[in-house]
């Protein structure tokens, strides 16, 4: 009898240290799921860091750049004509000069290039590519009659503090990176005839990239005209040297907008176009320039005959 109830003691004091066991067994097991499951979170975390660095997912739509982008950068001291301005002389009955005026920057404001149209006169609209109504003003000059021209980004001195826009060429650029990019501005938008810079005081300066660029307008027919934001600009010879039909801007007309500025400039602009024959004045979608040209139209017409960019290009001048 005492065997037995030593026995039952025993059993009974097992039984305890049975249940210690599993719940110490089962708490690790729980612990080691739970480490296993951490880990592969953190692997998978890993892996899909490493996968988007190297194919980073591109938005279904990518978003349309809206914001107008700087219209130009103006040299602290005006670019003087390529022409000189020669002193006036007696008048005499002769032949109207022709006057080129080329509207810049055009692609991001729809109703001021309507307003321009409206004036139902000869202009010259130039386009800078990826803008977001780009392809319907188009049109829209196209329609008229009028030249449209690519206002091509090309880098400033100023880069990167200030940025030519989408479609610029950089002086940075190989060969093939330069001709893929002119191409991608060139097909961005339709009835492109020409081309003049958009910013552009180093690009065209380096005549090794300027060839590049001239020799692919030869290809596709169309002219240039420096926009002349320097001095030191090498266009023409480039120019001559591919024989592509070329001009240069004579007269900046809005740089500063103040109504008074603008008339005094496009006097200047019928001054040189006196003096030689022919000019091209450059200017810009500004409310003030278009209520400026609005007015004084009726008297700049009895001075010279308003006419297309392409009608004052030449080949080898």
């Amino acid at each position: 009898m005492a065997k037995r109830k030593i026995r039952r003691q025993n059993k009974s004091k097992r039984k305890p240290s049975n249940k210690r066991s599993q719940k110490t067994n089962l708490m690790r097991a729980i612990a080691g799921l739970g480490v296993l499951i951490f880990l592969v979170i953190i692997a998978g975390v890993i892996a899909r860091h490493t996968l988007l660095r190297k194919h980073p997912i591109e938005p279904l739509v990518k978003p349309r750049t809206t914001k107008i982008p700087r219209f130009e950068v103006y040299p602290e001291k005006e670019v003087p004509p390529h022409k000189p301005i020669r002193k006036p002389v007696p008048a005499i009955p002769k032949e109207l000069p022709k006057i080129a005026i080329i509207i810049d920057d055009i692609g991001y404001d729809k109703e001021i290039v309507e307003k321009f149209l409206g004036l139902d006169t000869v202009f010259t609209f130039s386009i800078l590519p990826f803008s977001p109504f780009q392809k319907s003003i188009a049109r829209s000059i196209h329609s008229k009659g009028l030249d449209v021209m690519l206002h091509l980004p090309m880098e400033p001195n100023e880069y990167p503090m200030v940025n030519p826009g989408p479609g610029a060429l950089l002086t940075s650029m190989s060969p093939d990176q330069l001709i893929k990019q002119l191409n991608k501005d060139l097909n961005s938008f339709p009835f492109i005839q020409g081309v003049n810079n958009h910013m552009g005081s180093k690009m065209t300066t380096v005549s090794t990239q300027l060839y590049q660029i001239f020799s692919v307008l030869k290809k596709r027919k169309l002219f240039f005209i420096d926009s002349r934001t320097t001095t030191e600009t090498l266009c023409k010879p480039s120019a001559q040297l591919l024989q592509v039909p070329f001009a240069q801007k004579d007269v900046f007309l809005d740089h500063i907008q103040q109504r008074d500025f603008i008339r005094k400039q496009i006097r200047r602009l019928v001054h040189i176009a006196n003096s030689h024959g022919e000019a091209i004045g450059i200017a810009h979608p500004h409310e003030v320039t278009y209520d400026v040209l609005r007015d004084i139209l009726p008297e700049l017409k009895k001075k010279a005959i308003l006419v297309h960019a392409s009608d004052v290009v030449h080949i080898g001048t």
